[in-house]
C-alpha cells in the first residue's frame, strides 16, 4: 500500500478501486457464492452464516446499529467469507472487521445531517457506505464502483441485506456520472486516493456547501498541509482534520472534511490547469 493517502491499517485495495481499463478489470467475474440474476448477483450454494458479535464491541455495535444489528452481523459474515475470497478485503481482515472496518465506518454518522444524499466513491466492499446505510436508514446512499466484479458483489450484498441503496458502476470523474449524481450533500471515500485527487473527483459531485468526508490515517495532517492548495483550486474550502466516534472506537476515526465552496468565475479554467499539471 502506498503511503500516499494513508488508508486505515489493514485495508486492501486489491486491483485498486480505479483499476486498469475504462472500468477496471474483472468484467464478468462474480464473488464466490454469488451468481448472475436479472438485477445483479444473488447468493447461491451454501448460505453464509451470520457472524458472531465480539464481546468487546457489543455495546458500541448495539448503540450504533440498534435493531439493524442482525443485518450488520450478516454483512460481517459476507465480508469475512466471500469478501475475503474475492479480494475485497485482505485475507487477515476477517478477524478485525468490527474494530477496523464496521465500527470505524459507522461513526461517520456523527458528521452527516439527517436525510442527506450521499455518494460513496470507490465503494469496493461497501465501506463506508453499507455500514452508514445500516446505521442511518434515513440516508440516501449511492455506492459508486468502477470494477464489474465488485459491483456484482455489492449488488448481491445490498439485495441480501434488503437495503435501499443504489449501486452504480462508474467513476466519479466520468461526465455521465457527474451529470447523474451531482448535487450530493456528502461524498465519502476510504482508502481510495490522496486528498488532491479525491478533491478533483469528489467536489464536482457535491452541492455548494456539501462536504467530502475522506477517511484517513495517521498522516492526515501532513496530507492536508501538502494538498491544501490543490483542494482550493478544485473548489474546496480549507480541509479540516476531524476525529469522530471516540465514544465507540479506540482510536477514533480520522476524517479529512472538505466543504465545497460556491462556484466562482474562472474557477473551471484554474482547475483544468491544475489537473493537467498533476497527471
Amino acid at each position: 500500500m502506498s503511503s500516499e493517502g494513508d488508508p486505515p491499517p489493514g485495508t486492501t485495495l486489491a486491483d485498486g478501486p480505479h483499476g486498469d481499463g475504462p472500468h477496471g478489470d474483472g468484467a464478468g467475474e462474480f464473488a464466490p457464492g454469488f451468481s448472475r440474476s436479472a438485477d445483479g448477483a444473488v447468493p447461491d450454494g451454501p448460505v453464509v452464516e451470520s457472524a458472531t458479535l465480539p464481546d468487546d464491541v457489543a455495546e458500541s455495535a448495539r448503540a450504533l446499529f440498534a435493531d439493524r444489528l442482525p443485518s450488520v452481523l450478516r454483512y460481517a459474515a459476507l465480508l469475512a467469507d466471500t469478501g475475503v475470497r474475492h479480494g475485497l478485503i485482505g485475507p487477515h481482515e476477517g478477524e478485525r472487521l468490527w474494530h477496523r472496518h464496521l465500527l470505524n465506518c459507522a461513526v461517520l454518522t456523527e458528521l452527516i445531517e439527517q436525510g442527506a444524499r450521499l455518494v460513496d466513491i470507490g465503494a469496493g466492499a461497501g465501506l463506508p457506505g453499507i455500514p452508514l446505510a445500516l446505521a442511518r436508514p434515513d440516508l440516501e446512499i449511492v455506492l459508486l464502483e468502477p470494477m464489474a466484479r465488485r459491483v456484482d458483489w455489492l449488488r448481491g450484498t445490498v439485495r441480501e441485506l434488503d437495503l435501499s441503496v443504489t449501486v452504480v458502476r462508474g467513476r466519479a470523474e466520468e461526465v455521465a456520472v457527474r451529470r447523474e449524481w451531482r448535487g450530493a450533500d456528502v461524498v465519502t471515500a476510504r482508502a481510495v486516493a490522496p486528498l488532491a485527487r479525491l478533491a478533483r473527483w469528489a467536489l464536482p459531485l457535491l452541492r455548494p456547501g456539501g462536504q467530502l468526508l475522506a477517511v484517513k490515517g495517521v498522516s492526515a495532517t501532513d496530507e492536508v498541509n501538502r494538498d491544501r492548495s490543490a483542494v482550493h483550486d478544485f473548489g474546496g474550502l480549507p480541509p479540516r482534520v476531524v476525529q469522530c466516534g471516540g465514544t465507540y472506537v479506540d482510536p477514533p476515526t480520522t476524517v479529512v472534511a472538505v466543504e465545497r465552496m460556491a462556484p466562482r468565475a474562472g474557477s473551471t479554467a484554474r482547475s483544468t490547469r491544475h489537473t493537467r499539471g498533476r497527471q
